[in-house]
């Protein structure tokens, strides 16, 4: 290893970004089982004028220079959304965050982690979280068990090293995030059949595909039972219209009907469930390139992605049903008719549900009834300036 001295700098103009992407990927490419990511996305996401996030955020990219090559990166930023939550939901006042995190080095990881928290300092940060890259909505922890499976679309991947250097860095666990593996071609147990017919048979519930003809009316369906249903979560940070708007044009293509549900009582959407399939599997294949012929595979795929795995990243029922015998029932419901789906049209055999909090006792009793089983945890950490 050279000795020339390791120089924090910070990031700042699209060539600079590019290069804090790229330095991303290089690392990426290192970890067993990476799946590589769509390069015009990655640059896409810190972008200022792209990215909605940045509209209610105040973000400082890092990378860490030895001589001319890059040997680490760091994001610094604070969600001004997030200040604004009760601080026993995890953020609020005082909080600040740190994400994109990479290192070659454990004396690099902790000059990334100091430059990071002088930033935050000079900010009126009291308390940092990380890693968060950006939104809690994007890629949220850092991986510590999972690392011997290729990660689903939209789940971070990380050495296992990271985690030794950032507690050696004097962080401290503050929530554990779980994802829970299903097989899809496998029903049900008896009691949780029972339950679902006794829901098919209430004339007062319709589960029913999302509605693509409304798009946009049946987004902004979605993301206000999300908002609400998430309200009381740790670490809820609503999403602004900005970011409705920005989410609903980027998943579209990625949206199947049949395998996106939202629930009704009465005619009145109370609970959602959104599936996607996994797009990894098709970019892995084309390595994370569109050009010059990865596009070819990736529009097919796009219209059927027969054989992949399917991720549930996001579900809610309305807390008006919180802690009732409805909330377990719509979801077994949902879930039922998206893995009979998933099994006979598309041919998937894995599902994957999550991420889900470690202590969201209610959704981890529903993936438990499934006979699902943790098959990732993702840690974010925490440490008081």
């Amino acid at each position: 290893m050279s000795n020339t001295e390791v120089v924090i700098v910070p990031v700042g103009g699209k060539e600079a970004r590019v290069r804090f992407v790229d330095t991303g990927r290089a690392f990426s490419r290192a970890v067993p089982n990476h799946v590589p990511q769509l390069r015009s996305e990655q640059i896409e996401l810190v972008d200022p004028a792209k990215n909605p996030f940045f509209q209610h955020a105040t973000v400082q990219l890092f990378l860490a220079m030895r001589g001319d090559k890059p040997v680490g990166r760091i994001a610094a930023h604070i969600d001004h959304e997030a200040e604004k939550m009760p601080v026993e939901q995890g953020f609020g006042p005082g909080s600040g965050f740190f994400g994109y995190f990479d290192a070659e080095s454990e004396e690099v990881a902790g000059q990334l982690l100091d430059t990071a928290e002088n930033w935050l300092r000079s900010q009126g940060v009291t308390r940092c979280l990380g890693p968060i890259s950006l939104s809690i909505w994007e890629e949220p922890g850092l991986l510590v068990r999972g690392q011997d499976e290729p990660p689903m679309i939209m789940m971070g991947h990380h050495p296992a090293i990271y985690r030794e250097w950032i507690e050696n860095a004097r962080y401290e666990p503050e929530k554990s995030l779980y994802t829970y593996s299903l097989p899809v071609d496998r029903d049900f147990p008896p009691i949780v059949k029972r339950i679902v017919k006794s829901g098919t048979n209430n004339e007062r519930i319709q589960v029913r595909p999302l509605d693509k003809s409304r798009y946009e009316e049946e987004v902004r369906t979605v993301l206000a039972i999300l908002n609400d249903a998430w309200s009381g979560n740790w670490g809820f940070v609503p999403f602004t219209d900005a970011e409705i708007a920005y989410a609903a044009k980027k998943m579209k293509p990625i949206l199947h009907p049949d395998i996106n549900r939202i629930a009704e009582l009465d005619g009145r959407p109370v609970a959602f469930m959104m599936t996607l399939p996994d797009m990894n599997h098709v970019l892995q294949r084309i390595d994370g390139k569109l050009f010059p012929f990865g596009w070819v595979r990736m529009l097919k795929w796009l219209r059927k992605p027969t054989g992949s795995g399917m991720r549930v990243p996001l579900m809610g029922v309305l807390r008006e049903f919180h802690n009732s015998r409805l909330a377990s029932q719509l979801a077994f419901m949902m879930i039922d008719e998206i893995r009979r789906v998933s099994d006979e049209k598309y041919g998937s055999k894995r599902g994957e549900i999550g991420w889900i909090l470690d202590d969201n006792k209610g959704m981890v009793a529903i993936a438990e009834m499934i006979d699902s089983e943790i098959n990732r945890e993702y840690v974010i950490y925490r440490k008081n300036l």
